[in-house]
């Protein structure tokens, strides 16, 4: 995949589109995670160092660049209007147990469009039709409202919530994990 454009407009500012994010996107992506890292710190722990550090963002994308040539993991970006606004990662994509988790970020300005929704069916799509995995996973922490009503829009069922799973400064926090099966996914109308 290229380029997918997630919203009717294909020019101008409200059309958006949805596109992998490599290393040599590291300033625009460095830049992006800047204007918003006040918004995404309190749920994604990398947006700090990648925001502070050229070398941190080019390395993070790198990481995604050769997981995606292993098959384990990939990251897109979304543009809004030709400027990133947001993105969606394979956080793991694991072929041989039928199972991937999708994680997201959006910039607050580029909100309320449905596109975090709209590009998350493009990935869901892919890995359940055309990869035949059987089972997407949602991760997110049980304040993250936000995430959670994606994770509904997209019918993803709630599977429970892992109690202290991971540690971030200082305090551990718990893991609401939300999934979708193949055998649900021609019902979703996705």
């Amino acid at each position: 995949m290229f380029a997918h454009p997630i919203t009717e407009e294909t020019t101008g500012p409200e059309a958006a589109e949805l596109r992998p994010l490599e290393p040599w996107q590291a300033a625009e992506f460095q830049e992006h995670v800047r204007r918003a890292v006040g918004h995404f710190e309190p749920w994604l722990p990398w947006a700090a160092p990648v925001a502070a550090d050229l070398a941190e963002a080019e390395a993070f994308l790198r990481k995604y660049a050769t997981g995606q040539a292993e098959d384990i993991r990939r990251i897109y970006g979304i543009w809004l209007g030709g400027r990133l606004a947001g993105g969606l990662l394979f956080r793991r994509f694991e072929v041989a147990a039928g199972v991937c988790e999708i994680g997201v970020w959006l910039e607050p300005e580029a909100g309320g469009r449905g596109l975090v929704t709209k590009a998350a069916r493009v990935l869901i799509d892919w890995a359940l039709r055309v990869r035949g995995l059987s089972r997407v996973e949602w991760q997110t922490v049980p304040g993250n409202v936000a995430s959670q009503a994606v994770a509904k829009r997209l019918g993803m069922t709630l599977d429970g919530t892992l109690r202290s799973a991971f540690p971030y400064r200082g305090t551990r926090h718990d893991v609401q994990v939300w999934s979708l099966l193949r055998d649900e996914f021609p019902e979703q109308g996705l």
